[in-house]
């Protein structure tokens, strides 16, 4: 979709939840690409509108990028001199203003691509998340819908290491060793925002016990979602878990976002 108005640019990226920085041109002396008040949109992997191209509008597009991987939030202002320095032959000055416009978009890790994972995935990846999808074996990704992160890593438990701190963990692998070592790992973070364990009742209380035994403690073990996912909704078929298993994760982002 082409844009050519910078409030209809960030509304649509409002709804989609997105991050994104906006470039306005304050002022400007001489002669220069954009006039005062030309804006462009950056996000971290699109951009949309124009400050006037040319290395000013790459360098802007950089530190815009470079202000959302680091999550600042304060606005700023810099000048730049538009001559050889900076790639540019218009010789004028002109000020930039970056403005960050932070969307809280939930980051997703869903441990184990069975059929199951497969339904969840394909599910969440409607919704406006950072989805990671995390199984070694590359056999199982048959299909992969469009902007999840395929991780196929020799070791699990280096993902649930790295993960950044709020992340929704689900683990769903065809280990029960496996699933019992990265829910160990997950609880012992203390820093997730959310955990859900697939399994029936019996697996709940087999798990909660050698968790126990491996210095889990009772306030960490009641974070524990196992049975995972919304209890009204009933039903083995992996669609319908899935469901569940959103419908949870969805009311715990909710939640938060008002608290």
């Amino acid at each position: 979709m082409i844009y050519h108005d910078w409030i209809t640019v960030l509304h649509a990226l409002r709804e989609k939840r997105q991050s994104c920085v906006l470039i306005t041109v304050l002022s400007e002396r001489g002669s220069v690409p954009r006039d005062s008040g030309s804006k462009m949109v950056v996000t971290p992997h699109e951009t949309y509108l124009t400050i006037g191209g040319g290395h000013l509008e790459f360098q802007c597009i950089v530190q815009a990028r470079e202000m959302l991987h680091s999550g600042q939030t304060a606005p700023r202002s810099e000048d730049f001199s538009l001559g050889a320095r900076l790639g540019q032959c218009c010789g004028g000055m002109t000020t930039i203003l970056f403005e960050p416009l932070l969307q809280a978009q939930p980051m997703i890790q869903v441990y184990g691509a069975g059929h199951v994972g497969q339904a969840l995935v394909t599910l969440l990846s409607t919704l406006p998340c950072h989805i990671s999808w995390i199984d070694s074996r590359a056999a199982q990704f048959t299909s992969v819908p469009a902007g999840v992160t395929v991780v196929q890593p020799e070791d699990p438990l280096d993902c649930v290491a790295q993960a950044a701190p709020d992340t929704y963990f689900v683990v769903m692998t065809h280990h029960h060793p496996l699933d019992l070592a990265l829910t160990e790992a997950i609880l012992k973070r203390g820093d997730f925002r959310y955990v859900g364990l697939i399994g029936s009742q019996t697996k709940s209380q087999r798990f909660r016990y050698r968790l126990e035994g491996k210095g889990i403690s009772a306030d960490q073990l009641a974070q524990l979602r196992c049975p995972v996912g919304l209890p009204d909704v009933k039903g083995k078929l992996p669609a319908e878990i899935a469901v569940a298993i959103a419908g949870e994760i969805i009311t715990v982002y909710q939640q938060h976002r008002l608290n």
